[in-house]
């Protein structure tokens, strides 16, 4: 990683007093065949507000989603990322004032941890302007040390559509734009998934074939997401992690089984066990969720939700 650090910086840094608003979507990763790569932001936002303070420790507030069942000391998630982010460009951390409003869901495949993660770098970015410069590809190293994957962080990062890879010198990204043709859906259960369970059920070599079929769906999906989205339903097959996680979610697996047969181009969202609904007008979703409603044995909740195309943005607040 290349960071800009002026001159002025290297001495003690004061920073007491900054403040910076920040926003981050939630997101779906793999959308079927894209298995680490592909990822999706969604316009449901966790929207913060971090102050640097001389106070002698954090100050953590948690509002909606988490409050009430996350830590409020430097444990916390975007805490961690935001000392993490500190640490790798050589500046000491102030204690923070930190204020969240949460509504993506926790353990349910929408990115939560991704987004926090992501929350956490932005908010150290943002307190740091004018002392430490952090290119797009500085944060999407940072964003992924943390994750261990960047299938999440950067649609969290940069909005839309984006396709993620690793390279010897880091974790890269390119973002295209949606179809206005696409509206997705999520439909989120009450019960939560564990991204290390889901990820512990995937075997270590597929077949062949398997993988040549996840390479033409993956392309296909590319296709369908950016120009054609009357290709979705074929885009979104996968042989490569969602039969082997079935076992773990079975309602999941059966709501998506009924949904595709409809021709709904159902998939798990992330690591589960939301599905999410590729839809191809309002109409469609509509339909969809009236499908799980009739199929469904335990309550899920229909999330319609836009592509968001700007990814986490952060603010500076004046006094």
């Amino acid at each position: 990683m290349s960071v800009t650090v002026p001159q002025a910086s290297t001495g003690p840094v004061d920073l007491v007093g900054r403040r910076v608003r920040v926003k981050v979507p939630a997101t779906s990763a793999n959308l079927g065949p894209g298995f680490d790569t592909l990822g999706l932001a969604l316009a449901r936002y966790d929207e913060l507000e971090i102050e640097a303070t001389d106070a002698a420790a954090h100050d953590i507030e948690v509002h909606g989603v988490g409050e009430g069942e996350v830590p409020l000391d430097e444990t916390h998630l975007v805490v961690r990322a935001m000392a993490h982010t500190f640490s790798r460009v050589g500046v000491e951390m102030p204690s923070i004032r930190l204020v969240a409003h949460n509504t993506i869901p926790h353990g349910r495949g929408l990115g939560s941890s991704g987004a926090a993660i992501v929350a956490g770098v932005v908010a150290a970015s943002g307190l740091l302007e004018g002392v430490v410069e952090l290119s797009a590809d500085d944060l999407l190293e940072i964003a992924t040390e943390l994750e261990g994957h960047p299938d999440n962080v950067a649609p969290a990062l940069f909005g839309g559509l984006t396709i993620a890879w690793v390279t010897p010198e880091g974790p890269r990204h390119k973002k295209l734009i949606v179809h206005r043709g696409v509206s997705p859906l999520v439909l989120v259960p009450e019960h939560e998934m564990s991204t290390a369970l889901a990820r512990s059920l995937q075997p270590q070599s597929v077949p062949h074939e398997d993988a040549v079929f996840n390479v033409s769906r993956s392309a296909l999906l590319i296709a369908a997401l950016i120009q054609s989205p009357e290709l979705l339903l074929q885009a979104t097959e996968d042989k490569l992690h969602q039969n082997y996680r079935a076992q773990a979610m079975p309602e999941t697996d059966r709501l998506i089984r009924v949904l595709r047969a409809a021709g709904h181009p159902a998939v798990v969202s992330g690591a589960g066990p939301s599905i999410l609904v590729l839809a191809s007008d309002p109409s469609a979703r509509a339909e969809a969720v009236r499908l799980v409603e009739e199929s469904a044995e335990t309550a899920w909740q229909p999330l319609p939700l836009a592509v968001d195309f700007l990814g986490a943005t952060v603010t500076p607040v004046a006094d």
